[in-house]
């Protein structure tokens, strides 16, 4: 698999930095790899339906974000490697997750798919052209890295694992 340096400053949004924070160069690769599982692991004893508080998402709803957010970056990482100039739009996360309907889904299936989703993203990555990670485009009006990218698809859902461990995990 290709080794990816850490982001260069100036190729991620500010609001960015803490998610590629939580994946140290030096783990990158190891942490795309063994996130789904972890993931897993942790929340099979875990009700899927389960909020820490009221208008705060389910542990599948989040699951489903997770997943939904990797397919969104992987999309934009392919299309600025692939050498897109035009700018690619946000999304609207709480918009995403109301159409989602996660809750009618299991928490095994919804888990797997993330899976499926994380292994197409490695197929990706791995496939990169050295030369494509030097590429900068342009998402939700902001600049974004190819790199960058490549961090943030495991940093989006490290973020969102940390969040699961503090509030929804029992005590």
């Amino acid at each position: 698999m290709l080794q990816m340096p850490a982001p260069p400053p100036g190729t991620f949004a500010p609001n960015h930095a803490a998610y590629l924070a939580l994946v140290p160069p030096e783990r990158h690769l190891t942490i795309l790899e063994t996130q789904p599982q972890e993931l897993a692991e942790f929340l099979a004893p875990l009700d899927g339906d389960f909020r820490y508080a009221d208008g705060k998402w389910s542990i599948k709803e989040v699951v489903g974000h997770i997943t939904d957010t990797e397919r969104v970056l992987a999309y934009r990482l392919l299309s600025f490697a692939r050498g897109e100039q035009r700018s690619l739009p946000g999304f609207d996360q709480d918009a995403f997750v109301a159409e989602g309907c996660f809750g009618a889904r299991s928490l095994a299936d919804l888990l797997e798919e993330f899976r499926l989703v994380r292994l197409s993203s490695l197929a990706l990555l791995q496939g990169l052209p050295p030369a494509s990670l030097e590429r900068i485009g342009q998402a939700n009006d902001k600049p974004i890295g190819v790199i960058a990218l490549g961090y943030l698809i495991p940093g989006h859902a490290a973020h969102h694992i940390q969040v699961l461990r503090e509030r929804y995990a029992p005590k």
